[in-house]
């Protein structure tokens, strides 16, 4: 297997903020979307886009939610859709198409993570739904947009937690298998990475490249929901009375400094002309060692490992994945 992973030597590092890497950058004109931009990584996404000019759009389940938590950043538009109605990505993507406006900026950070066992109205376990499922119809939907800005990205927000499961093509929905709620978060999160390698592939003639990024283990935005304090301080992200354990070099970091390598992989002049691979710290990744995580909460110590699965960025799979997707929404993405 070929891969680009490897390092570029970007020059910032794993403290370096969204506010740091947007510097000298100008986005007037151009256009994004933040799914998740109401809260957590995705808030701050959308607020430093916004203040390097960019017009923002944030799609939101809870309207009056969003409404709220983006009610000090001026000039975000906010619109109804829902990642696991498969109607609602279609009208949100119909409206927008309707517009006639290009997307340059795609960043889909919207997600779940380690909940318990439930399915949308088609059958499919939730996290694969949400994560992948959604996003890859989002992006089918509004791949003309994108092929109109002549330069477009799209960036998935994926996670270390990808070292916890491949994707399981034989069973990715939990039919036939025990539930094992962070082997399905892991297979979400490879997947993830996986359709970076195989949208990059199959944008780049079109001038529509794609990234996928760990943004660090972030404490405070939401995604822990469904995590006790017990659990989340035996796996050493907060401490004894409840505080977020800080500490950048263990990818134990801020909203300001998880959110600089989606901002990092959406604008950065240094990723000109590349794509398809995953990211931390404001870098193209390493590939790591190629063998599963187990995950303990009792013992976080691999959660500093930097490095993508090498069955993440696999071409093969990640073709494979592509034609899963589209089997499973029921929608060829034509490119």
């Amino acid at each position: 297997m070929t891969t680009k992973q490897k390092p570029i030597g970007s020059g910032f590092g794993a403290s370096v903020t969204a506010e740091d890497v947007i510097k000298g950058i100008d986005l007037s004109g151009k256009i994004a979307i933040v799914t998740g931009g109401y809260s957590g990584l995705g808030l701050e996404t959308v607020r430093v886009l916004r203040s390097a000019g960019a017009k923002v759009i944030v799609p939101t389940r809870d309207y009056n939610k969003a409404v709220t938590a983006l009610a000090d950043i001026d000039g975000v538009e906010i619109e109804v859709m829902d990642l696991l109605n498969p109607a609602s990505i279609n009208t949100f993507a119909d409206k927008f198409l309707a517009t006639g406006q290009p997307l340059h900026i795609l960043v889909n950070s919207a997600g779940i993570m380690a909940s318990p066992l439930s399915r949308d109205s088609r059958g499919y376990e939730s996290q694969f739904a949400t994560n992948h499922l959604g996003h890859f119809q989002l992006v089918a939907r509004l791949w003309p947009a994108l092929r109109k800005a002549n330069g477009a990205r799209v960036v998935s927000v994926s996670s270390w937690g990808h070292h916890f499961s491949p994707v399981v093509f034989d069973d990715p929905n939990f039919e036939r298998r025990d539930y094992d709620r962070w082997g399905a978060y892991g297979q979400s999160k490879t997947a993830n990475v996986l359709f970076a390698v195989a949208l990059d592939k199959r944008g780049q003639a079109n001038g529509v490249r794609a990234f996928s990024l760990h943004p660090g283990s972030i404490v405070g935005t939401g995604l822990e929901k469904h995590l006790s304090k017990e659990e989340l301080h035996a796996a050493g992200v907060i401490d004894e009375n409840g505080q977020p354990v800080l500490d950048p070099t263990k990818n134990l970091k801020t909203v300001g400094q998880g959110a600089a390598t989606s901002i990092w992989c959406a604008t950065n002049p240094q990723l000109e002309n590349m794509g398809g691979v995953y990211c931390e710290n404001c870098d193209i990744a390493p590939l790591g060692q190629d063998a599963e995580s187990e995950f303990h909460l009792d013992n976080n110590s691999t959660l500093t490992d930097s490095g993508v699965m090498p069955y993440a960025v696999d071409p093969e799979g990640a073709d494979r994945l592509w034609t899963l997707s589209e089997q499973l929404i029921g929608l060829r993405f034509a490119i």
